[in-house]
């Protein structure tokens, strides 16, 4: 079994997570900005020092160190976003941040002398917090407008140094995430269904938009739409389990549909009907959402179980979808359960039902790495976890693969140590390369190679074969 000789081998990282200087060259303040404890949070009115996001790993100054690094393991990709803060500091100007603009362009340069294809979000949690707390982010239909002028500037800026683009990350976890996925800031306790789901359907319409332009003024280009996938098991072979896991699946396959398909399917249709929500469409709006995407992306890190039985439904720990923890699977230090097979199985699932080409954009292994200086005298991390996480993965991908799924790429999460989504921490690390910072602020930035720093570097110059030796 082999991958494809033109598999997209890579790493991903986001703009929020790792460039700091958040007030630098013009940049308006992000919802990320004023969340300084990740998810789970409260908002603050303006940033707090103790935000680890202002400064990142200072990827915006380093960037050139990072890249270098990068293509020291052989990356073919590299995933990244633009700030959306960077370019329209508010959101709702006229004309757009040049200096904002520039530094793109100096990453993408840099990337791309050394053979590196970027791959780019446009929105990848982080709404210029002027439209979230003027416009209530999505909810208002203003921000499509908001969003296609950003995005013109974007692909008229970029056209010819980027091919492959995703249109929002994870885009169905604003169902569970509103202000982090979709800039609402309305309190999600307080948030009305019918104005989650007009949200939602901002962001279809919006994305599809995007697809479109991009078609129009790149033809070249590629467009993805980005999942955040959690394949849901059923906790028991009770037929009432299986239809409870069909119905929870459903609620987050709505969004590959819409976007593949380029219309509304007929279940969630009965959704809205049996939940007394009502979507505004404006004249338009199923054209345009016809514009469907050019392949499928999707973060994978963990499957869960559900089930019928109220008294059976513990949520487990750390789940950003929630979910009854699989009592086969062992769990990360964070809770978050690991199963590489899920991963085999989504791929499937996600490819018998859309016949597009899939692209895996996150995928790793969050954890508490310990810098040891080893016997050459190098500081390093003995990272074997790491390691083994991603080999038993992506071996499930080659299985994939064999089994007839079209993959295009695979760039695995925080390819570079940086800030965590989900809890602001610095502690919990992903990277192949790990970054002198800590959770008290303090640490010099200094970059060091972990021992998956090689090991990745060998999958990729061996295009997987690798995966088969024996330790």
């Amino acid at each position: 079994m082999t991958f494809p000789k033109d598999f997209l081998w890579g790493g991903a990282v986001a703009a929020n997570q790792c460039e700091g200087a958040y007030d630098e060259d013009g940049k308006g303040l992000s919802t990320q900005d004023v969340t300084p404890h990740g998810i789970a949070g409260p908002r603050t009115a303006e940033p707090a020092p103790d935000n680890m996001k202002l400064v990142g790993i200072d990827f915006y100054h380093r960037y050139k160190e990072d890249v270098k690094l990068f293509a020291e393991m052989g990356f073919k990709v590299f995933r990244t976003s633009i700030a959306w803060s960077r370019i329209f500091p508010q959101g709702d100007e006229d004309t757009p941040n040049e200096k904002g603009l520039r530094f793109y362009d100096d990453l993408f340069d840099e990337c791309l002398k050394y053979g590196m294809e970027p791959l780019v979000t446009i929105s990848h949690y982080e709404t210029p917090l002027h439209l979230s707390r003027t416009y209530n982010g999505w909810v208002n239909r203003r921000m499509i407008d908001f969003y296609e002028k950003y995005v013109r500037t974007i692909f008229d800026r970029y056209g010819k140094k980027v091919k492959y683009w995703l249109t929002f990350n994870e885009i169905n976890s604003v169902l569970h995430e509103p202000f982090l996925s979709g800039g609402i800031y309305t309190d999600k306790e307080k948030l009305s269904k019918n104005d989650l789901y007009q949200a939602v359907h901002h962001e279809l319409v919006a994305s599809a938009l995007a697809t479109k332009i991009a078609h129009e003024m790149m033809p070249e280009a590629k467009v993805g739409c980005m999942i955040l996938s959690m394949p849901t098991y059923p906790l028991t072979p009770s037929p009432d389990d299986v239809i409870k896991v069909m119905e929870s699946t459903h609620m987050n396959d709505f969004f590959g549909d819409v976007h593949v398909r380029g219309r509304y399917p007929g279940y969630m249709k009965r959704y809205f009907r049996e939940n007394n929500i009502e979507i505004q469409f404006a004249p338009g709006d199923e054209e345009i959402l016809k514009n469907t995407v050019d392949f499928v992306s999707f973060s994978y890190y963990m499957s869960i179980c559900d089930t019928a039985d109220p008294a059976k439904r513990k949520e487990g720990k750390g789940n950003l979808l929630g979910g009854v923890p699989n009592p086969y699977l062992d769990a990360s230090q964070w809770g978050w359960q690991i199963d590489p097979k899920g991963l085999r199985y989504v791929l499937n699932y996600y490819y018998d039902r859309y016949q597009k080409p899939l692209f895996i954009v996150e995928n790793g292994l969050g954890a508490v790495d310990e810098l040891i200086r080893n016997a050459d005298g190098e500081m390093t991390v003995e990272d074997g976890y790491r390691i083994d996480y991603l080999k038993q993965h992506l071996l499930q991908v080659e299985e994939a693969i064999e089994d007839g799924v079209e993959v295009m790429g695979y760039t695995s999460w925080g390819c570079i140590d940086l800030v965590s989504a989900s809890t602001a921490e610095l502690k919990k690390r992903y990277g192949y390369i790990y970054v002198d910072r800590y959770d008290d602020g303090t640490g010099t930035l200094e970059r060091y190679r972990k021992k998956s720093f090689y090991w990745y570097r060998d999958v990729i110059s061996t295009n997987g074969a690798v995966l088969h030796e024996e330790e």
